[in-house]
């Protein structure tokens, strides 16, 4: 047991998706997830279900569906952060606003790691604009959770 009397189980439960999430981040941000690597499949896939595009059509949908992909996972991400330190706080009485700016400050950690890494890479480019968008993926995810908690589970809320 540690010093707080929770359990390595406790940690790993908390942490592990925090963990997780930086992982697929990691895998995804490799020369094999560039978009010269990403076009074809997904295209595969959007035409099975869509129909044909043309080559322009398709640049443009490519780059919208790998920039809802970054809104969306980093919003997931934010999302773990939130929970683990909600967990790992609970003892405190830190408020949830205390959590999600913890959260944030997580997301927009690994966004930027992410994003500097990928400009050494061959295919890849990093750019602020991406921290900004996950950064926005995040909290809107955190939000939506807020609004949620708000309206169904307000007791939830009043730890601080």
């Amino acid at each position: 047991m540690s010093s707080s009397g929770r359990g390595v189980k406790f940690w790993i439960s908390a942490w592990l998706p925090v963990a997780l999430g930086i992982v697929v981040i990691a895998f995804e941000s490799t020369v094999w997830f560039g978009a010269d690597h990403t076009s074809s499949p997904l295209r595969w896939l959007y035409q099975a279900i869509f129909g044909p595009v043309t080559d322009a059509q398709w640049l443009e949908i490519h780059h919208f569906i790998r920039k809802c992909g970054h809104f969306v996972f980093y919003g997931l991400l934010g999302l773990a952060w939130l929970r683990a330190w909600w967990l790992t706080l609970a003892l405190r009485s830190l408020a949830f606003w205390r959590c999600a700016l913890l959260a944030l400050a997580g997301t927009a950690l690994v966004a930027s790691c992410d994003e500097w890494h990928q400009t050494f890479l061959p295919n890849r480019t990093g750019t602020p604009w991406d921290v900004l968008l996950d950064c926005c993926g995040a909290t809107v995810m955190i939000l939506l959770i807020y609004a949620f908690a708000r309206a169904f589970r307000t007791e939830r809320l009043r730890r601080a």
